[in-house]
């Protein structure tokens, strides 16, 4: 091929694919993490505690993309289970790629949190009960992929202590994100049953996944003194670590606010009184040891920097973890009244719309040459 028909296969959509067919033949649960990046902002641009014209639109407008984003994935991705089954089966054996199992009810929990903060305010009451039913597939989906791919990783992957990074956390955490969610959804609905059911079930997500994760946290810490970084095409797993501690502080937090009346209503208000004061201080504890995790990961990601990070689908790591800890910062400073709290989540949510800008901009055009749509899981293999 001549330059002239470099320069032209360049501008054609999917350039770098042999057939079109390759973006379902090669489709990953991996993209659905920009579903978590940009569903995220959109909640975050929405509580922010300064009120800039038109900004609640565009989050709402961000929000209406990211459900078109997540549907748009998820018929990909069952369109490839369907015409390339064999092969898509291969990832329960891949170290790193059925990992981001995770990341699909992570994405869905963003939009159903949508549904209660801008759905309700446009469509009505209504939504609350869509949000409902949605809450209960995202918990039936993160406690699956919870069990299911550690048991993967116990039986049938193969691993080693210098090969790991935070991807690990990734199936696990999925369900604090959902027991968040139920902290959202529990004062909206009416009936105080229902209430109380998932205001018990979103406490034991948050224990079904939250120690897990910091065991992991644990053996990452042990990992990198040993072993130092992963390869730079790892960088921005170094923010992952963030999104458990962030999550599990913003969980608490909201879990917390819920429990005096709700725990009153079902004849347990002395345990509602309880849960609120622990959901506060562990909250706050939890965010400080989330500032040390985020100052590491500026710290580590300015090293990379120096040397090049190349793109890939794995820089969505960056947002989303950043994402939740500016929620928990917002709800600190709610909560307590602090100026600290709302101006450093101010912030936050600006570095957050800035990385989001950066990150969306390269996948756009990696999806549009079709240089993004890579399976490593049949890597190697012809078609």
């Amino acid at each position: 091929m001549n330059c002239s028909n470099k320069a032209q296969a360049g501008f054609r959509p999917f350039s770098q694919l042999q057939h079109p067919r390759e973006v379902i033949r090669q489709f990953t649960p991996n993209w659905f993490a920009a579903t978590m990046g940009t569903g995220v902002l959109a909640l975050a641009l929405a509580q922010l505690p300064v009120k800039i014209p038109g900004l609640y639109a565009f989050a709402e407008g961000l929000w209406l993309f990211n459900i078109a984003l997540f549907i748009l994935f998820s018929v990909l991705y069952g369109a490839r289970w369907i015409m390339f089954y064999d092969e898509a089966r291969r990832i329960f054996g891949h170290s790193t790629v059925s990992m981001f199992f995770g990341t699909i009810p992570m994405g869905l929990a963003t939009i159903i949190n949508g549904f209660l903060l801008f759905g309700v305010a446009r469509w009505g009451s209504d939504m609350v009960q869509v949000a409902h039913v949605l809450w209960w597939v995202d918990v039936a989906m993160s406690l699956t992929f919870g069990v299911m791919i550690p048991y993967m990783m116990f039986t049938r992957q193969e691993h080693s202590i210098d090969q790991m990074t935070a991807v690990w956390l990734l199936p696990v955490v999925a369900a604090e994100v959902a027991a968040a969610s139920g902290g959202l959804l529990a004062p909206h609905l009416i009936d105080p049953v229902a209430q109380f059911h998932v205001l018990v079930t979103s406490y034991v997500l948050w224990a079904f996944s939250v120690p897990v994760a910091f065991s992991i946290l644990t053996i990452l810490m042990l990992r990198m003194a040993l072993h130092k970084l992963p390869h730079e095409n790892m960088a921005a797993s170094s923010w992952l670590a963030l999104g458990p501690i962030g999550t599990g502080a913003l969980g608490l937090l909201l879990l917390g606010a819920d429990s005096p009346a709700i725990f009153a209503a079902n004849g347990f208000a002395r345990i509602g009184e309880v849960a609120e004061g622990m959901g506060l201080i562990c909250g706050i504890a939890l965010w400080g040891f989330g500032l040390w995790w985020m100052l590491m990961a500026v710290l580590i990601t300015v090293r990379y920097m120096r040397a090049g990070i190349p793109f890939n689908l794995g820089w969505w790591g960056f947002t989303f973890p950043l994402g939740v800890y500016s929620l928990a910062t917002l709800r600190l400073g709610n909560v307590l009244n602090l100026t600290f709290f709302d101006v450093f989540g101010c912030v936050l949510v600006a570095g957050l719309t800035l990385m989001w800008l950066i990150v969306g901009n390269r996948t756009l055009q990696g999806a549009y040459r079709g240089e993004l749509f890579v399976s490593p899981c049949i890597a190697g293999l012809k078609r």
